[in-house]
């Protein structure tokens, strides 16, 4: 059996893992390109997704199992993978420490007005106009129950939150009050104070929030994409934040990334950005390999019982 990855591994890594898998082949590559020179020999592939082609598919003969250290998975062959069976299982979950994180810190900037205290602060202004919100008691509506909505609930019930959900099916989900269906969107938004996505790049999810969402959403409240940039058009989220209907835009995700020099976002003062960081941690590569540890001896056993196995038809 040979596992080759396309990427750097560190070296303390590498020996950690031959050593819990002393009967297996690993071949570390630094890169896509290094690894298709072993691709058509690998059994398993390490990858981080975005270097996964059509091409390296089809060359990769005896491939059965893809470890994607990514949650993001939108831009593999789906196609290609499922002709030949490939099975395809991610990091889904790795981040939701750091983007729960994030997205309490980042309501935590704009209700405390943190970036006017540190202009005001660089200009030498003793300004105590700024009017201050408490979040206590206030709406967050969470677009995405998974593990990274469900941590972002659990962590705003610390701030006594009320939390609404949205999801596919409307089941509920432990730290939420209220969960809707996908169907009811216009039901959770509405009450919203803060709305965040979490929502991944589907077919499903691509454009879901339409202008009139923004309508309904209050005129004071905060939207927050730490997701996939492909939930809004840009330039609706634009007219929304230039009308009013919504008074402030956290954004970490991007139509396109880096965000280009003159987009309308940077002059933007109801909107603050961050470069697509929301889930970056120290921790982050060792919790993607624990995933793949137990998934391989689940792979070596035949036993079958993955982590985060992907559905290739639904994309996720």
């Amino acid at each position: 059996m040979k596992i080759i990855t396309s990427f750097n591994v560190n070296p303390k890594i590498q020996n950690q893992l031959m050593e819990k898998f002393p009967n297996i082949e690993f071949s570390f590559h630094g890169s896509m390109k290094e690894a298709m020179t072993e691709i058509d020999s690998a059994e398993i592939l390490v990858s981080y997704g975005g270097d996964l082609t059509e091409e390296v598919i089809n060359q990769a003969a005896k491939l059965k199992w893809i470890m994607v250290f990514s949650a993001g998975i939108e831009k593999i062959p789906f196609d290609a993978i499922k002709q030949k069976g490939i099975l395809v299982t991610n990091a889904r979950g790795t981040s939701k420490t750091p983007m729960a994180e994030y997205t309490i810190g980042m309501i935590l900037q704009v209700a405390r007005k943190t970036k006017e205290l540190i202009e005001s602060e660089k200009l030498e202004e003793w300004n105590r106009r700024l009017k201050m919100i408490e979040i206590s008691g206030a709406t967050i509506t969470i677009i995405g129950t998974g593990s990274i909505g469900s941590e972002i609930a659990r962590l705003a019930k610390a701030f006594r939150m009320k939390t609404v959900g949205v999801n596919r099916s409307g089941r509920n989900v432990e730290y939420f009050d209220e969960v809707y269906p996908v169907t009811e969107l216009e039901k959770a938004i509405d009450q919203g104070n803060y709305i965040v996505s979490v929502l991944p790049s589907t077919r499903d999810t691509y454009h879901l929030l339409k202008d009139y969402h923004f309508k309904k959403m209050k005129n004071d409240s905060v939207f927050m994409n730490i997701g996939r940039a492909s939930l809004v058009d840009e330039n609706v989220l634009i007219q929304a934040l230039e009308t009013g209907e919504i008074a402030h835009a956290v954004l970490d995700v991007f139509e396109t990334e880096p965000l280009p020099n003159g987009h309308p976002f940077w002059k933007m003062e109801n909107v603050t950005i961050t470069p697509h960081l929301s889930g970056v941690s120290r921790q982050y590569l060792m919790r993607c390999i624990e995933i793949f540890e137990h998934n391989l001896q689940q792979y070596i056993s035949g036993e079958n019982n993955y982590i985060n196995v992907i559905d290739l038809n639904r994309g996720y």
